[in-house]
């Protein structure tokens, strides 16, 4: 039975490679092959390749000043955190707030036999994510500093010991966030705060990364005094990987101690945690009058319901949302400096630095695509829509209007910002906030537009046409379109013009194809969603 749990597990960790749910069918096997190839490719190829690199960097000046230990140090504190964080998301949804919970709880199979296979599962993610560290940490320094057998047989253990760690880290993660949901009343709030803090962590330590490998070499010795002196257990730990029977010794002990008590947690826990329900009062009835809604006020409420309760809708088509008002807080700080370079790079080109903020602006706007996958995400719904006593370009506006408002507030921000802070005459500044507020509505109404002319509605899975439907991707890969065309031909011909001209031109003329769509949305696009 733990057999068959765990690929049970595994099949759902991998099921897009078997199933393609935008088709509503399985994969032909060449198709599974070619997803596994670009997995082993990513995983081994890119991931593998850049942490070998790394190894390369690290390990000959380290090994060379008898420091092999702070290099196993830093390469499995990596190695711990990338497969803790990158596994946490498993761990939450896997082991604690699984879909099947109650469907397995009612069968006869035993509560450590599920926690078992959920474990052993939570294990290889995350041991898949560590390895892509450690192993070519460990071949690099087999290769620099020779492999003897203490060396190999400790490093391996340091393997083992490294990805146990991850699981432990993984466990007492997904149980905070699994803690955390259970007390909100839209955990997918608190899904999109945690992808976005692992994001702008790992952006954080990727810029950071080559500056402080720099400063660790200079002055390792120090470093290396330091953790002696007062993190003795780290310095042992680093010197498993040295060939320290010892400290191999001493830690797998520890680990597997750790582990055992982890797993008697667990054990006690499972039950009050898988079946939690989250935090509920007791309703209590309160007289109060209710505002009638308009169709459309009703419309536009159900549509930002929609956006709300889907992480996958909000992280992958709503980022510039919180993005887009980031910028205009860096624009009135560093805003004055950065045009002030561009105009004395393009000091040929007048007015250079004002219509480039405003492709900036326009390219800030592409992060926002919630309109192109609308229609689709009607699915197998879309009878509602279409029966209800309302007119279709009703449904179809609302749509619309939910890009244009999380566009548009954030956009008028960042605009007026990039406004105050340009050198420009007083109308270019307000043409800089006119056009991009004109491109929000444009770009909101073609988003509806194409999303209706190519509409993906068989879909098992929303990640379908969020992700995967040529909607998005024209309405994405457009966007930046629009903005090279929108640089480049001022640069090279329309500075001629003037800046205050070219924005004015790009304005009237955003605002009119505008006005086009709307139209075209609410007479042969109304035909068009009613008859899908």
């Amino acid at each position: 039975m733990l057999g068959v749990l765990v690929k049970k597990q595994l099949a759902e960790v991998f099921k897009s490679y078997f199933y393609d749910a935008k088709k509503n069918r399985m994969r032909s096997k060449w198709a599974i092959a070619a997803w596994f190839l670009f997995f082993f490719v990513i995983m081994v190829g890119f991931l593998g390749g850049i942490f070998t690199a790394l190894s390369l960097q690290l390990c000959g000046g380290l090994t060379a000043i008898g420091m092999g230990w702070l290099y196993f140090l830093l390469m499995s504190g990596i190695a711990i955190l990338l497969g803790a964080f990158g596994s946490v998301f498993n761990t939450y949804s896997g082991l604690y707030l699984s879909k099947d919970n109650e469907l397995l709880l009612s069968l006869p199979i035993p509560v450590r036999t599920i926690v078992a296979a959920r474990l052993i599962n939570v294990y290889l993610m995350g041991a898949m994510y560590a390895a892509t560290v450690l192993l070519p940490a460990l071949i690099v320094y087999w290769a620099v500093a020779g492999a003897t057998a203490a060396r190999v047989i400790c490093g391996l253990a340091l393997l083992l010991i490294a990805t146990v760690m991850v699981l432990l880290l993984s466990c007492l993660l997904g149980w905070v966030v699994a803690r955390i949901s259970l007390k909100l009343k839209n955990r997918s709030f608190i899904t999109v705060l945690i992808s976005l803090l692992f994001v702008g962590g790992y952006y954080f330590f990727y810029f950071k990364a080559n500056s402080f490998i720099t400063t660790m070499l200079l002055n390792a010795d120090v470093y290396g005094e330091k953790i002696r002196g007062s993190a003795f257990g780290l310095y042992l730990f680093g010197r498993i990987g040295e060939g320290d029977w010892l400290a191999a010794a001493l830690f797998t002990v520890v680990t597997a101690l750790l582990a055992a008590l982890v797993w008697h947690i667990l054990q006690r826990s499972f039950l009050s945690v898988a079946t939690a329900g989250g935090s509920t009062s007791k309703p209590r009835y309160t007289e109060k009058a209710v505002k009638e809604k308009t169709a459309f006020g009703a419309l536009l409420a159900k549509e930002f319901g929609r956006f709300t309760a889907s992480p996958n809708y909000m992280l992958n088509c709503g980022l510039g949302v919180l993005l887009i008002p980031a910028c205009g807080v860096l624009l009135l700080l560093k805003g004055r400096s950065v045009t002030g370079m561009i105009g004395e790079v393009f000091a040929s080109r007048p007015g250079c630095a004002a219509v480039l903020l405003a492709a900036m602006l326009f390219l800030l706007l592409s992060m926002n695509d919630m309109a192109a996958p609308s229609v689709s995400l009607e699915g197998k719904s879309l009878w509602i829509p279409q029966s209800m006593p309302v007119e279709p370009k009703t449904v179809l506006r609302a749509k619309t209007a939910v890009q244009v408002i999380l566009s548009g507030l954030p956009m008028l921000f960042a605009s007026v910002c990039a406004a105050l802070v340009i050198d420009a005459s007083l109308s270019v500044r307000m043409l800089l906030v006119a056009a991009p507020l004109a491109y929000a509505v444009f770009s909101a109404l073609f988003g509806t537009f194409i999303g209706l002319r190519m509409p993906v509605l068989s879909w098992t899975n929303e990640l379908a046409p969020i992700k995967q439907s040529a909607a998005v991707a024209i309405a994405l890969f457009g966007s930046w379109a629009f903005c090279t065309v929108f640089a480049g031909l001022y640069l090279f011909i329309a500075y001629r013009i003037g800046a205050a001209l070219y924005l004015l031109s790009w304005t009237l003329l955003l605002a009119a194809a505008a006005l086009l769509l709307l139209r075209w949305l609410d007479t042969k696009g109304s035909a068009a969603f009613a008859a899908l």
